[in-house]
Formats: structure tokens, C-alpha cells, sequence
């Protein structure tokens, strides 16, 4: 048994150099003897998993007419904004670097059972067991929604304009007009009624073709079909009027620790960007994501305790987490709420490593 607790030691050992006062004391030489355990306190970090959907939207170039021919209201502008369709906050433990101790469980049955219990109970660690995954992700490229304008009729139209022309006459010379007609493009104003109309033409023909009210034959599946692919024509017209979007969903991850020293435990988990999605925290281009934990009311707050590095009785240190109501809010919206248990902020206490208990 003691030999597995020294080579458990050894590898761990390296984190004793850089403990904090409250260590125990070691040789000068840096070794661990025999039967001595390194460990730490654990400290609890917040992961944050998040998916979001980023929507480009393209303004229909006849949107500006949609009232006028079709009765509808439609977005004018261009637009890009994203939004939190799923969030999930995990609380995971690792070692506190800050708070490492090293306890001897030489000889003593009743330590090693004590140690293994406050172990299993996670108030004490024996390593780094960081359960977190950094994973970076960025919205794929994205084109411009394309719109095609399948008109049935020529974007030319013919024009009447008039000329004139100088007569001599008797009575002098006279200004007579010449009518002609030349070919030009037709306003994006006739387009869209064109295309307004074709919409409301198409309409009433799968009407007709559904209630049978038509010259036409159609059996079996035809029908499906054919009300089917109206249906799409139609669809690709109105987007002229009310514009495309394209969809891209976005999945990251983000860790926030929070600090014992913070007089508001206020943070920000990340940023939320409309032209960049979900972004860290330092990132300030975009709107904060702030996470806060509250003390539950349910239990009161303790203060912190400073251990007793005396040498009087053999003690194993361990934290006692604090409850906290977790807030995860975007502006004025609540992303979700949860209740975690924060060891970090919680009181460090002390047991005497050789009591029995009785086991």
C-alpha cells in the first residue's frame, strides 16, 4: 500500500514546489516520504456548451413594392443576426494548484480509510480531472441568397415616344410630331407588377386544378405533382417580394471559473456577434453573454478559514462547496437557471487523519 501511495506521489510531486504556505512541510532535498500523499483542493469550473443559428437574410428586389401589388409587408434591408437556440451549463471539478497539501498516511489503516472517503466524496483531489473539451467552430462561408427572376414575359418593352420634325409650309415653317416606338428596359416597378400578377395567375390556376374546375386531366400522382411544383414556382416569385435567408448553426464551448476573491460574482461567459457568431469573452465586438451566481438563500454564507499549519495533530484539509443560484442572462432574457455547487467559494475545514470512525 505504501509503495503505490509513493509512486502516486511521485507523479504528482512536481506541484509541491509550487503549493501554497499551507502546505506541509518537505525535506529540503524536494523528496516525499514514505507514505506521504500530495493532494489538492478541488475548485469547480462552469462549462458552458452552446449552439447557435445565424440567419443572413437578403432583401427581395421588389420588396419595396410587396405592399402595393401583393398586400404584404416585407423587409427592405439586408440583415444578419444570430440567436441561442441551446445552452447547457455542466459544473466539473479539477485541482485547485493554489491549495496542495501533503498528508502522511504512514502506518495508520484509519487514515488511508479517511483519506480514500473525503476522496470519493470529491472534497479532496489527487490530480487535475478537468473533464472539459475546448472545441472552436465558425460559421461556414456563406453566398449571397441568389434570386432569379423566371418571368414569363421579356424584361423589354416597347415605348412610344415623339419626334419632330421641321415642314415648310406657305404660311412658313411648321413644327410637325413624328411618333415612333423604340424598345427599352422595362422599371423594376413594371417587373414586380408583372411578377405580382403571375403570382396571383398561378394561385388561381392550382385552384382550379384542385377543385377540378379545369379543361386539364390529371391522375394518380400527377395531381401531387403538379400543385406541387406550382407551389414551388410561386414560392421563388414571392421571394422577390419577401426576401431569402440562409441558416447556419454554430456549436461552441466555453469555460468560466469563478474567483473567491470577486466581490460580485458576475461574469462574462461569452459574446454573441452578428457578423461573427458565438465569440469569447474578450472579444468585444459583440453583445455579452453574462453568467451570475447568487448564494442560496437556503444556505448561509460561511467564511472563509484559514487552515493551521501547526504540526500538533496530522490533518487533512478539505472544502466544503457553497451552493449558488446560477443566472445565465442575455440582456433582459434568462437563458437558464440552475442551482451548482462552487467549491472555490465555499470554507476550507480540517479532519484529523487518524480518527476512526468505527468502520
Amino acid at each position: 500500500m505504501n509503495r503505490r501511495f509513493y509512486c502516486l506521489s511521485l507523479l504528482v510531486g512536481s506541484l509541491v514546489s509550487a503549493s501554497s504556505a499551507f502546505a506541509q512541510e518537505l525535506r529540503p532535498e524536494g523528496l516525499i516520504p514514505d507514505g506521504a500523499v500530495v493532494y489538492s483542493l478541488p475548485m469547480t469550473t462552469l462549462h458552458i456548451n452552446v449552439e447557435a443559428e445565424r440567419e443572413v437574410f437578403t432583401a427581395g428586389p421588389y420588396a419595396r413594392f410587396a405592399q402595393k401589388y401583393l398586400g404584404l409587408e416585407a423587409r427592405t434591408e439586408n440583415q444578419a443576426q444570430v440567436r441561442i437556440t441551446e445552452v447547457q451549463v455542466r459544473p466539473y471539478l479539477e485541482a485547485d494548484p493554489a491549495f496542495t497539501y501533503m498528508v502522511n498516511l504512514t502506518g495508520v489503516k484509519s487514515a488511508i480509510a479517511n483519506f480514500f472517503q473525503f476522496s470519493a466524496q470529491g472534497l479532496i483531489v489527487l490530480s487535475d480531472s478537468n473533464l472539459g473539451m475546448e472545441t472552436n467552430s465558425r460559421f461556414t462561408s456563406q453566398a449571397k441568397a441568389a434570386f432569379i427572376d423566371k418571368g414569363v414575359s421579356s424584361h423589354l418593352t416597347q415605348e412610344q415616344i415623339t419626334l419632330y420634325r421641321a415642314e415648310q409650309s406657305a404660311s412658313g415653317i411648321n413644327r410637325v410630331a413624328v411618333p415612333q416606338s423604340q424598345t427599352v428596359e422595362k422599371s423594376v416597378e413594371k417587373r414586380a407588377e408583372e411578377a405580382a400578377a403571375l403570382i396571383f395567375k398561378i394561385r388561381n390556376k392550382r385552384m382550379e386544378i384542385i377543385t377540378g374546375d379545369t379543361d386539364a386531366t390529371f391522375s394518380g400522382a400527377a395531381l401531387g405533382d403538379a400543385v406541387k411544383e406550382m407551389t414551388r414556382i410561386e414560392e421563388e416569385y414571392l421571394s422577390l417580394f419577401l426576401g431569402k435567408s440562409v441558416f447556419r448553426t454554430q456549436s461552441m464551448q466555453f469555460d468560466v471559473q469563478p474567483v473567491a476573491s470577486s466581490p460580485r460574482q458576475v461574469y462574462i461567459a461569452f459574446r454573441l456577434s452578428d457578423t461573427q457568431g458565438l465569440v469569447p469573452a474578450s472579444n468585444v465586438s459583440g453583445r455579452p453573454i453574462v453568467l451570475e451566481l447568487k448564494a442560496d438563500d437556503s444556505q448561509p454564507q460561511m467564511p472563509f478559514v484559514t487552515p493551521d499549519s501547526g504540526k500538533s495533530a496530522v490533518k487533512l484539509f478539505y472544502r466544503k462547496p457553497l451552493a449558488m443560484q446560477l443566472l445565465l442572462s442575455d440582456g433582459q432574457e434568462l437563458l437558464t437557471q440552475s442551482r451548482v455547487l462552487i467549491y472555490q467559494l465555499g470554507q476550507i475545514l480540517s479532519f484529523p487523519i487518524n480518527v476512526s470512525t468505527g468502520r
